[in-house]
This record gives C-alpha cells, structure tokens and sequence, in this order.
C-alpha cells in the first residue's frame, strides 16, 4: 500500500513538472512576438495586496514596442544592470564568480549577479525570492529564452514588466505616472532615474529621489556616455 502510495506521488509529481513545462515552453514560443499581458511579478504583487486587504492596489502596465520607447531608456538599463548584454549568452560568468567571492566574505551584504536576460525570465515566468529551487529554473528558462528570442525582444520585454514603483510596471507607465509623457520621449536624465530605482523599486522612489539615487542616476549617464550613447543601441541592433 505504502509503495502504490509512493509511486502514485511520483506520477503526480512528475505529471504537475510536465504541465509546467509545457506552460512555460509555450509562454517562451508565444511571447517571443505577442505582447506580454502580464508577468508573474505582477501576479505576485496584485494577490499578496488582497490578501493583506490592500483592495485598492491595481499592478498596472501599458506594452510597447521598442519603437515607442526611448532609445535612451534601453540604454539605462544596459549601463545599470548588464553592460555585457549584447555578448553574453543569458550569463555573465564573471559577474557570477565576483558576487559568489564577496557573498563568502559578506554574508549579510549579499550581491547579485543576473543579467537582463535572468531578470526578465525571473519577473515574467517565476516568482520573488533566492531559493536554490527558483534559481535552478531561472537558469533552465534563461536558456530558453536566450535561444528562442533576439536580445532585442528580450529587452523589450525586460522593459515593459520591470517594476518601477508601487503598481507600477513597465517603462510606458513609468514614464506616464513620474514624467507625465510617454515612454518615447524620456531625456538620457529621466531614463537614468528610472533605471536607478531598479534594485529596489519599492524602496528607492523616482518621484521622490534620495540622495543615493540622485548619485547613482550620474553614475548611470557616465556608464551610457562611455558605452557610446545611443549609437551603442544601434550598433548592437537593440533599437
């Protein structure tokens, strides 16, 4: 009895690991060109206000095309979070080995290393959180996703369920909630805001930003200026 019991679970367990990869597989074959309604992220946020009786929160995103967002915003992205994006295969292999040495020697400071391709794949399919378990199939999905889709259509993705402040995801309602404009006509400035909210959007506010954001915004223009300013977006085919 003990032994069907056992292999029934196992079936179960292995039927429920199918499902998933079949959803997953066709959310990376059907977003690769249709737009992204919605990320897991989003879900996440929009469940855990009801359920903490937040009736009044909305997650709210608005897709667009990379040719409706400002070449300036991609950019921003790239000199915070991944300068190698166009390069790597979904991995920043030295970033990785640099954030596991000072995470040794610094246990309560811990430092990522996810690239764009990570992040996205992480907000669009998985949930929060530094589990072995999460991390693990990040890393298969990333793969997935870097060889089915262009590193443009990552990063459009990436771009529109980012999540830039309370409820707010995406860089079209981003720039409409904190600019009053659309997403195509943010300056270098306004894209550097917003990508300096990214580690920590809740915490971190664009609309109201601390000394420590305001430092790391001219950080970023530096990094995009040295990077090549927009012509780094058209040299890689990102815009």
């Amino acid at each position: 009895m003990a032994l069907r019991s056992v292999a029934r679970l196992k079936r179960l367990v292995w039927r429920l690991l199918l499902m998933l990869a079949l959803l997953w597989g066709g959310g990376i074959a059907a977003f690769s060109v249709l737009p992204v309604p919605f990320s897991a992220v989003m879900v996440e946020r929009q469940l855990g206000a009801w359920l903490t009786g937040n009736f009044g929160y909305v997650a709210h995103s608005d897709w667009v095309s990379m040719d409706e967002i400002s070449p300036w915003m991609g950019l921003a992205v790239i000199a915070a979070e991944d300068q190698k994006f166009p390069d790597h295969w979904g991995f920043d292999v030295s970033a990785i080995e640099k954030a596991l040495a000072h995470n040794e020697q610094n246990e309560n400071r811990i430092r990522g290393a996810s690239t764009l391709s990570q992040q996205t794949t992480k907000n669009l399919f998985l949930w929060d959180g530094r589990s072995w378990v999460r991390k693990g199939l990040e890393a298969g999905l990333t793969v997935g996703v870097e060889t089915v889709w262009s590193k443009k259509r990552i990063l459009t993705v990436y771009l529109n369920i980012a999540e830039f402040g309370d409820g707010v995801f995406g860089v079209e309602a981003a720039a409409q909630r904190y600019f009053h404009k659309p997403a195509s006509k943010l300056t270098m400035a306004e894209a550097a805001l917003l990508a300096a909210v990214l580690p920590n959007p809740i915490r971190f506010k664009a609309n109201a930003p601390s000394g420590y954001v305001r430092s790391r915004q001219a950080w970023i223009m530096r990094q995009m200026r040295q990077l090549g300013g927009e012509g780094f977006m058209r040299e890689h085919k990102l815009y």
